[in-house]
């Protein structure tokens, strides 16, 4: 346990002084909010059922945070890490092998959490959106959109011939998901080809289950949501343990 917290610190420490990473995580959320919000603002919408545009916005930006961690973030990190030697020299090391992927996992989750809670904070404070009904039901929604997700980079770093192709890819898959989902743009303003389309996205269901918790829906409502992700947790442990390379 406390090899598992020192190389935690050491981790966020790393990623804190990434600059690319940390500002996808933490800033470029921020930057929609308030361009966004001060575009339309967060007058009650009957597009949006009486709510705002941040009021829907907000858990959708959520997602966006989820998906930067898992597809560009992880990914990215442990590819280049591979490459560049230090997981090998790391599986070297009396550490062991779970205990070093638990630490970037750990690591992810807290910046992806962090990047929610400034996120969640400035729509408070600045255009005083609406608060969840729920909480306990939106960490919930969100750790399991996050791990899924996360279990979808480990993926994509295995698969990934170096890092610069693991950003390729990631970028690939990150940009259209972010703009077809609802991510970024509410999806009630899409044209019904686009929200046809977008349903066979994995984040547009991380976006539907977010706004669903955040407005005090049951569980029982999002079954589909939470079964497709689930299972690309699953599928996604699975895969990352027959593909994921030390070197």
């Amino acid at each position: 346990m406390h090899g598992l917290s020192k190389f935690t610190w050491v981790e966020i420490k790393l990623f804190v002084r990434e600059p690319v990473m940390a500002f996808f995580t933490l800033a470029f959320p921020l930057m929609m909010l308030f361009l966004f919000g001060s575009i339309y603002g967060n007058r009650p919408s009957r597009l949006f059922g009486g709510l705002g545009s941040v009021d829907v916005s907000v858990p959708g930006y959520a997602a966006m945070i989820i998906a930067t961690s898992g597809l560009l973030s992880l990914n990215i990190t442990m590819a280049s890490q591979r490459e560049l030697g230090i997981l090998r020299r790391l599986k070297a090391t009396p550490l062991r092998p779970q205990t070093i992927l638990s630490a970037q996992v750990a690591v992810i989750l807290l910046m992806t959490l962090v990047g929610m809670v400034l996120l969640v904070a400035a729509g408070k404070s600045v255009y005083n959106m609406r608060m969840p009904e729920n909480p306990l039901n939106v960490l919930a929604a969100f750790l399991i959109s996050s791990l899924s997700f996360f279990a979808f980079g480990f993926v994509l770093a295995g698969l990934a011939a170096s890092a610069r192709a693991a950003q390729v890819i990631g970028m690939v898959l990150f940009y259209p998901m972010l703009f077809l989902s609802g991510a970024t743009i509410p999806r009630e303003v899409l044209p019904a080809t686009v929200q046809q389309v977008a349903q066979f996205l994995p984040l547009t269901h991380a976006v539907t289950l977010l706004r669903g918790m955040w407005f005090g829906d049951s569980w029982s409502m999002h079954l589909p949501e939470v079964g497709i992700l689930a299972a690309l947790l699953i599928v996604g442990v699975a895969v990352s343990a027959k593909t994921f390379r030390w070197e």
